[in-house]
C-alpha cells in the first residue's frame, strides 16, 4: 500500500495534482487506515500513471474518465476524435501564427500591397521607423475613414518620393523629431514646409481623417506638435485672407 507521496512519485506527478484528480472525480480517494492515514493500491497507481499518460498527450481532463472505461474499440475512436480535434488547434495556432508573423511589420495585415510598397520605398530613403510608423497609421486612418481616394494618394505618394524637394523636406522632418520646440533650426523648416504645403494644397485637406492623422503627429514630438501647429495656423491665415479678398 502506498501513501499519497508515494503514490504520486510512483507516478511521476505532485501531490497537488493527485488531490486535484481526486477533487474532479478520476481518481477514487480511499478511506482513511486506523493510522488516519490515506493508503492506496497498486491499481491507483496504474490509473494514476494512465491519467498522467492521457492528459500529457493532450487529452481534455473532462474525457479522460471515459477513456479509462471505455472498450478497445470505444477507445480507439474517441482517441481518433481527440486527434482530429487537436489537428484542428494546431491548424487554428499555425493561422494565428502566420497572422502574428504578418504584425511583426505593423502594417502588412491591413494595408494594401502598394502603400506597403511606399513605405518600403519611404525605408530605402532612409527615413526612420518612428516616421514610419506614423506614415502607415495614416493610411490606416485613410483606408478606414476615406478609401476612395487611397488610389489617387498612392500615386501623389510616389510622385513626391520621385522629387527631390519633397524627399528633402521628409529627411528634414525625420531629423527633427528629437529637437526642442525652441529650436531655431525649425523656423526656417516651417518656412520650406509652408512653401510646399502652397504649393500642394488640395481641397478639404484639413478634414476627414487628416484631423486625427494631425493630432497622432503632434502628440509623437513637441517639435512636430509646433511644426503641425505652426503649419496649420499659416493655412487658416491664407483662407481668411482670400475669404476677405471675395467681393460679396
Amino acid at each position: 500500500m502506498l501513501t499519497i507521496s508515494q503514490l504520486a512519485a510512483t507516478a511521476g506527478v505532485t501531490v497537488r495534482t493527485v488531490r486535484h484528480y481526486h477533487h474532479v472525480g478520476l481518481l477514487p480517494e480511499p478511506g482513511r487506515d486506523a493510522s488516519g492515514y490515506r493508503r492506496y493500491s497498486a491499481q491507483a497507481a496504474v490509473d494514476l500513471i494512465r491519467i498522467r499518460t492521457l492528459a500529457d498527450a493532450g487529452v481534455p481532463l473532462a474525457r479522460i474518465d471515459a477513456l479509462l472505461h471505455a472498450r478497445p474499440a470505444e477507445f480507439a475512436a474517441a482517441i481518433s476524435d481527440i486527434d482530429a480535434d487537436l489537428r484542428r488547434r494546431i491548424d487554428e495556432l499555425n493561422e494565428n501564427r502566420r497572422r502574428i508573423a504578418e504584425l511583426a511589420g505593423g502594417e502588412r495585415l491591413v494595408l494594401p500591397s502598394e502603400v506597403i510598397a511606399v513605405l518600403d520605398r519611404m525605408r530605402d530613403l532612409g527615413i526612420s521607423e518612428r516616421r514610419i510608423r506614423l506614415e502607415r497609421d495614416s493610411w490606416i486612418l485613410m483606408q478606414a475613414l476615406d478609401p476612395q481616394i487611397v488610389p489617387e494618394r498612392i500615386r501623389e505618394k510616389n510622385a513626391g518620393l520621385d522629387d527631390p524637394e519633397t524627399t528633402r523636406l521628409f529627411l528634414a522632418c525625420d531629423r527633427a523629431v528629437d529637437w526642442e520646440p525652441d529650436d531655431p533650426r525649425l523656423a526656417p523648416l516651417i518656412d520650406d514646409l509652408d512653401a510646399w504645403e502652397i504649393a500642394h494644397e488640395r481641397q478639404g485637406d484639413r478634414a476627414g481623417y487628416l484631423k486625427l492623422v494631425s493630432s497622432r503627429t503632434r502628440e509623437a514630438s513637441p517639435a512636430w506638435q509646433r511644426i503641425v501647429d505652426a503649419l496649420a495656423h499659416r493655412a487658416k491665415r491664407r483662407r481668411e485672407l482670400v475669404s476677405r479678398s471675395v467681393p460679396r
